[in-house]
């Protein structure tokens, strides 16, 4: 079976859009949704109301800090991400609010752990930014991988059986085989907001075979930048998508 993961989608209708044509076309099967639907973009009851159509139809969905936070105005977040969210909360309906709401934090499936930023305490919501983070993500579960987001930025982790850690920068398209010998964890880029420099959506394929790619798919960034422009959001959400920061 092939599985697409997808996370930090934030309400970025045409980026999504693009990732579920290219996952159909690679002959996905299951969709596993890693958190943030919300938050930045324009199109938040779009996205919810799609992630939520696609868990109805036996899709695997974890709860992001974003669409936390618009349920609960007290979460700590920087100016512009709080200004982002409160024009969000007025934009969804009671049944879109009562999806996030239910939403877990983590869900294991065989030896995979779907969490939406570290294993470690993920309702603080870590960030695994490097070798430390990424130890303590390991340290808190015992599923051979771990799949997140949270980052925006592609990265892959491994710790051999003697605890030797090492990481890198996966490239698009190519295949990683996740061997048995070692316990991995990806984080998956962001659909909605990439922040490595390149505008293009970021998603990521993993098969049964035990193999992992990584994903990069244009789209129409104008479109969605503008649409934050005239929706009135921070003009610098429009800029992160055109330059992909």
């Amino acid at each position: 079976m092939r599985t697409a993961l997808l996370a930090d989608i934030h309400a970025n209708r045409e980026a999504l859009s693009a990732c579920l044509a290219h996952a159909q076309a690679c002959g996905v099967q299951r969709y596993v949704f890693l958190g943030d639907y919300v938050g930045y973009g324009a199109d938040p009851g779009w996205a919810v109301d799609t992630v939520m159509a696609q868990v109805e139809a036996g899709a695997i969905a974890v709860r992001g800090n974003h669409d936390a936070a618009v349920l609960d105005a007290n979460q700590e977040l920087y100016d512009t991400a709080r200004t982002a969210l409160a024009w969000t909360r007025e934009q969804l309906t009671d049944r879109q609010r009562s999806f996030l709401a239910a939403l877990p934090l983590t869900v294991e499936n065989d030896d995979r752990l779907f969490v939406h930023a570290s294993a470690a305490t993920p309702e603080l919501w870590d960030y695994v930014t490097g070798p430390t983070a990424a130890r303590r993500s390991f340290a808190a579960t015992q599923c051979r991988v771990t799949l997140c987001g949270h980052v925006h930025v592609p990265e892959l982790y491994h710790l051999s059986i003697t605890g030797k850690l090492g990481a890198f920068t996966p490239s698009p398209g190519i295949a990683i085989p996740l061997t048995p010998q070692r316990r991995w964890l990806a984080v998956v880029g962001s659909v909605g907001q990439p922040r490595d420099g390149i505008s293009a959506a970021a998603y990521a394929l993993l098969d049964d075979d035990g193999t992992l790619t990584c994903m990069r798919v244009p789209y129409d960034v104008e479109s969605a930048a503008a649409k934050v422009r005239a929706a009135g959001l921070p003009a610098v959400l429009a800029l992160r998508l055109l330059d992909g920061r």
